[in-house]
Order: C-alpha cells, then structure tokens, then sequence
C-alpha cells in the first residue's frame, strides 16, 4: 500500500465504529496528516451529532499546522445543512491545503458540490483512493440513495441434509451457541430485522439484540391478514415494530401497522422502509418469505448458516442463486456469503 492508501485505510478502521449508531448516514472517518504524521482523526459516532470532519479537526492540539495539512476522508465532505453545518465550509475557514477523498457522495444533496466548493476554494482535491473499498464499506448508503430501497441482507439456518425446519415449522435449534451470537451482532448492526407470518407464529421470536451489547433493530413482520396473535413476543412494545398487512392502518407506541396493496406486495413494503429511512433490513426467515425475496431479486447479500445436525425431513431451506463470496467455520457450523450474479 502506498502512504495515502495506509491513511485512506485508517479511516475506514475509525468509519467503522459509527456501526449501529450513524444510519442512516454514511459511515465516515477522517485522519489528518501533517508531515506525514497523523495529528488528529476522528469519525461520525452518531445520527445528528457531529461528523468525521469536525471530530477529527476538534482533535488536532495544533490547529495552526492545519492550513499545511492534507485530510483524508472516505467519503465527499457534505455541501449543505442537514442536522449540523456543511464540513466543507469548517475545511475552507481552517484553509486546509489538501483534501484525498476514496468516494463521491451520490446523494443528490451532495453529488460533487463539496469537491467543486474545495476546489473553488483553491483547496487541491484528489478523488478515488481506494475506491472500491469505501462503496464496500458504504454498501448499505449507496444502495440506499441509488437504488433508493434498503440493502438487504438474507440470513438463514439449515441442516446438512438442506432443511430450515422441522414438518411441524420447529427450527431451533439448528445453528450453534456461537452462530446464534453472531446472528445479534449483526441486528445490532442493521436498521431492521424481517420475518414472515410463519416464522413470527412458529418460533415466537422477540427479535431483539440479547448475545451482544447494542440497540435492538426495528422488527419487521409480513401479516397479510392480521391473524397473528397479540401476545406474541414481537407485539410486546419492547422495540418499535412494524406489520405489514393488506387490511388496515394504526399507529400506536412501538407498534405501527401499515395497510399496503396486495399487488405488488413486496415492492410496497420495501418502498415505505424506504420512506421510513430503514437503510438495511436482515431477512431472518420463514422460507417462504426468503424465496420471495430471492425470486423477486431484491436482495444484495445471503449469509447461510449449515450445521452438521440432519432433519431427514421437513421443511425445505431457500434455493439461492448466487455467488459465493466467503466461507468460513463458526465451530461446528459452516456459514457462507452469497451475492447475486
């Protein structure tokens, strides 16, 4: 790696803390460099507080070697007023001698008019430094804003014989201790978590992030008709829910029913998580609701869990067609990383 691809890396390392806490803002870190050390960094901890930029300019004890010092920033430097002031601005008022950028920001809001006010500023600006690296660290934000739906993650359990569940829909446990843990991570990790009426009837699932510290995502049922029970655990108002159905619309506390078409289904769903700024939803299941997906092609990562124990029947897991992109063992289990062709 050259220099400025170590300290390009070194701000996605400090982007990557904003897991869980910025959505749906993008993940960005700042390193600032002065003869070729590091004087200060920072990253956006957190949704409507202060981003990379200000952090990490906040942070230099000296801010005079500023107007001698080059900013590394993983993503454009924001032109307009959002929650807090546009960071192009604070980089113009500290006259800073050069900015290296990996990504433009494809928001409309943004979309190269912070590199043209640096640059018109007489800033020197130099673009795509490690830049296929910063849209895989920012996968869920530009999917988001270009494709404006959530990123979606399919995340199931099988045996080794192929099988999600048992005949009767009985599907824990299947996976290990440590694979279960992984699985809330990663909902600390995401906006949302979705499963289908079987799943929500069958398993009684709460949802919510109890392995690992972190927020709970917002649960996502599909309840065509509305016949699951109330006293289910995803009814409990513990964290905000949503239910998507065909026959009515009622907001209460943590629990917001939402009535859309039953043409086009999916697409409906998916477009009003979009208008509610859920950036990235896990599909945890049933089968059903997970081929459905599948087959509609709206999905942009599958992570399969495969455990050594056997069903020899029952109900059969998801058929995906994709790539594999990695595997690896959680002790006992094999778990793999699927994209779309």
């Amino acid at each position: 790696m050259t220099p400025d691809e170590l300290f390009m890396q070194r701000t996605f390392d400090l982007a990557q803390s904003g897991i869980g806490s910025v959505s749906p803002n993008p993940r960005v870190g700042c390193v600032i460099v002065h003869d070729g050390k590091i004087i200060g960094e920072g990253w956006h901890q957190k949704f409507g507080e202060a981003h990379a930029e200000v952090n990490a300019i906040n942070s230099v004890k000296d801010q005079s070697q500023l107007k001698e010092s080059t900013v590394y920033v993983n993503l454009e430097p924001c032109s307009h007023f959002g929650k807090t002031p546009p960071c192009v601005d604070l980089l113009i008022r500290h006259k800073i001698k050069k900015v290296m950028i990996a990504n433009l920001d494809t928001n409309t809001l943004v979309a190269g008019s912070g590199i043209k006010k640096l640059k018109e500023a007489g800033i020197e600006v130099i673009t795509g430094i490690l830049e296929k690296e910063g849209r895989e660290l920012n996968k869920r934000f530009f999917t988001f804003v270009e494709k404006q739906r959530p990123y979606i993650i399919l995340k199931w359990a099988q045996t080794a014989d192929g099988f999600v569940a048992q005949k009767n829909f009985e599907s824990k446990w299947i996976s290990n201790d440590l694979s279960r843990q992984l699985v809330h991570k990663w909902r600390a990790e995401e906006d949302a978590v979705l499963v289908g009426t079987r799943t929500a009837s069958h398993d009684d699932p709460s949802l919510t992030v109890r392995d690992w510290t972190g927020r709970n995502p917002v649960r996502i049922v599909i309840d065509r008709f509305l016949r699951l029970n109330g006293r289910l655990q995803l009814f409990d108002k513990r964290a905000k829910t949503i239910c998507y159905n065909v026959l009515r619309h009622e907001e209460h506390k943590n629990l917001l029913l939402v009535r859309v078409d039953e043409e086009n289904f999916l697409n409906e769903v998916i477009h009003d998580l979009y208008k509610q700024r859920i950036q990235s939803v896990i599909v945890e299941g049933g089968a059903q609701t997970l081929q459905l997906f599948i087959e509609s092609k709206i999905w942009d990562e599958a992570r399969v869990f495969t455990s050594p124990r056997t069903f020899g029947e029952g109900i059969a897991s998801p058929i995906i067609q994709g790539t594999l992109r990695v595997q690896e063992s959680i002790d006992s289990d094999r778990l793999e990383f699927f994209i779309p062709h």
